[in-house]
């Protein structure tokens, strides 16, 4: 697919984040048989509890029935509005999808999915099949993604700052450049590698570009309606963070900073608002502030305004410190 661009497009462009989307990918991960790109050491911690909400509710099949292997149903996942995007916002979004287009996506994968069970096509074909699948959709979250969330969150918010510097910097091919192996800025226009060759004209709409975790390694393009015109690629560092564990403080560093500055100083290779890392880790976001304020002094880290938004970034005697290295700790 190529989209066409006008000098309209670029003022238009912005960036959101979807946390059904990610949902939707993570469910489909641990229900198998394909992990989707997503490490057994994230799926082991999460199967147990992903099984028991499917145990619970036939509800859960009924989402995942609502899925091919190269597809699924769009009124599951509307369009997200914004950075701060939460699953609240999408499940009011999904109650109130129209009725009929709804029931016209579900009957198509059911056609399509003849294994599905009875009890999930009870739930497909009831008069509260809406209700029912946010329902879904909640209980999951709060079983397999509610906890990871945050960092997630943290890992997007970034690279939306990263992204939205380069397109107001330098434009559309310093925005897309390393964004994916398959989107290209060419001729003026954006081409992306898929299953179509269609070329579709933004129209002074701009794109909506969201940054994914559970995406990861491919990409989604969005060119039909009910979505705006959209790419939905990995954040980067996502490797990163799907091969680690929830984060902890280098033991080194708790020792001589304590715990929560140098979790703070462990998580700023890439610059951070106070309030991202308090969502993130979890702390008051007037504590952040002191901890940061501690590390800043120390010349461990360093600010810089971004718009509205004091950033935080770790220095080279940061990294040093991180790394251990005794000759950091003379310079103090």
């Amino acid at each position: 697919m190529r989209f066409e661009v006008g000098a309209e497009d670029l003022l238009r462009t912005r960036f959101a984040l979807s946390p059904v989307f990610e949902l939707q990918n993570v469910m489909r991960a641990l229900a198998g048989p394909h992990n989707r790109g997503i490490p057994e050491a994230w799926l082991g911690r999460l199967r147990g509890p992903f099984a028991r909400v499917r145990a619970a509710d036939p509800a859960v099949d009924a989402v995942l029935a609502l899925h091919t292997p190269t597809s699924g149903a769009t009124f599951l996942c509307p369009p997200p509005g914004r950075i701060g995007q939460t699953i609240a916002d999408d499940l009011a979004a999904l109650r109130s999808a129209p009725v009929a287009a709804a029931r016209a996506e579900i009957e198509f994968y059911l056609e399509r999915r003849p294994d599905t069970g009875d009890a999930a096509r009870a739930v497909l074909t009831g008069a509260d099949v809406l209700e029912r699948l946010a329902g879904a959709f909640a209980a999951a979250w709060s079983a397999v993604l509610a906890a990871d969330w945050p960092r997630m969150r943290l890992l997007c918010e970034r690279d939306v700052v990263y992204r939205a510097a380069e397109l107001g910097r330098d434009g559309w091919a310093a925005a897309l450049a390393g964004l994916h192996p398959k989107v290209r800025w060419r001729d003026g226009g954006i081409d992306t590698s898929g299953r179509t060759t269609d070329t579709i004209p933004l129209g002074g709409d701009g794109l909506l570009l969201i940054p994914s975790v559970f995406i990861w390694p491919e990409i989604a393009v969005y060119g039909d309606e009910p979505w705006p015109k959209a790419i939905v690629y990995p954040a980067r560092g996502v490797a990163t963070l799907l091969e680690s564990e929830p984060a902890a403080a280098p033991e080194h560093l708790a020792a001589l900073l304590g715990r929560s500055r140098a979790l703070l100083l462990d998580s700023l290779g890439d610059a951070a608002s106070t309030s991202q890392l308090a969502r993130a880790f979890g702390m008051a976001p007037g504590a952040v502030g002191d901890h940061l304020a501690v590390l800043l002094r120390s010349g461990l880290v360093e600010r810089a305004r971004s718009g509205r938004s004091v950033l935080y970034r770790r220095t080279a005697l940061g990294d040093s410190f991180l790394e251990g290295g005794s000759s950091a700790i003379s310079n103090l």
